[in-house]
């Protein structure tokens, strides 16, 4: 994508099978820097196929929220708003063509409740075109965690919200599913947001929560079923800042040791320092592992 070999990212989206695997391989397209510049080059090229299509929908949406930037709606300037909601407009055309010419398709119905969030639909249409996603494909990871999103307070939810359905989802996921992973995600939320204030790690320390966090652990990261699909990563930081945070050391020591050195991700460290998360990443890990080591 960077090289804009078009044709090489093309074959080799065209072999992945996997529904989550393919959302996840078509973000990574999607994420990639200048692809407005020449993506119509491919659809062009192709126009009876919705694949191009699709990169160029979910393009759209990373490209939007480059515009408007990460700041909160108050620090956030009105031609930075009004770009947003013209690049998402575009996405979502692109996406809406891709989900009417594909009956089965669930990437670019998911990538809609991205742009869902952007564009501000309200609960009732983001809860239905999640149903067009999880209809074709129940477990879907990307469609879940976007949802999720949606229901946070920082948007168009609330800490209750959010939190009942993380622990729906942890209760239908199957054994081993990264889909306990919305647990992590959902007390990760609720921490950033009560750190603004100072009591984040208050919360965070009381024993219920660390419990909540191991047993979703336990079911998901640590289970013997699970698998190292296409994005795993994500999922052990999460889990390794949450269960860390909330005092569980030997249960977050475990997966320090599977991150390891070569598997560190931005998120969720990038919280406290964007320009450097491995930087904060390291600043937990490190006292840890002597602690635990002199145990």
């Amino acid at each position: 994508m960077e090289r804009r070999d078009w044709p090489t990212a093309r074959d080799f989206l065209s072999k992945v099978t996997d529904r989550d695997d393919h959302a996840f391989y078509v973000s990574i397209c999607a994420d990639v820097s200048g692809v407005q510049e020449w993506i119509g080059q491919w659809v062009a090229a192709e126009p009876q196929s919705t694949l191009p299509l699709l990169v160029q929908g979910a393009h759209g949406v990373f490209w939007a929220w480059e515009a408007r930037g990460s700041a909160y709606a108050e620090h956030t300037q009105q031609e930075q708003f009004d770009l947003f909601f013209k690049r998402l407009t575009f996405a979502e055309n692109c996406l809406d063509d891709v989900a009417d010419r594909d009956p089965y398709d669930t990437t670019a119905r998911a990538f809609l409740l991205n742009s869902g969030i952007g564009r501000q639909v309200d609960l009732a249409e983001q809860q239905r075109r999640f149903s067009e996603v999880v209809k074709r494909h129940p477990q879907h990871k990307w469609a879940h965690g976007a949802m999720q999103q949606y229901l946070c307070e920082k948007w168009f939810g609330s800490h209750d919200q959010m939190f009942a359905f993380a622990r729906e989802i942890s209760r239908y996921a199957p054994p081993g599913s990264p889909l306990h992973g919305a647990i992590a995600e959902a007390y990760i939320e609720k921490y950033l947001d009560l750190s603004r204030t100072g009591g984040g790690s208050a919360y965070m320390e009381q024993p219920e929560v660390g419990a909540e966090l191991t047993a979703a652990a336990e079911r998901s990261v640590f289970h013997p079923a699970f698998q190292r699909r296409p994005g795993w990563p994500r999922l052990f930081n999460s889990f390794a800042f949450a269960l860390h945070l909330s005092d569980q050391y030997q249960a977050a020591y475990r997966v320090y040791q599977i991150i390891g050195d070569d598997y560190i991700t931005e998120h969720p460290w990038d919280y406290y320092n964007s320009d450097r998360p491995v930087d904060y990443f390291l600043s937990l890990r490190q006292p840890l592992y002597a602690w635990i080591e002199a145990q």
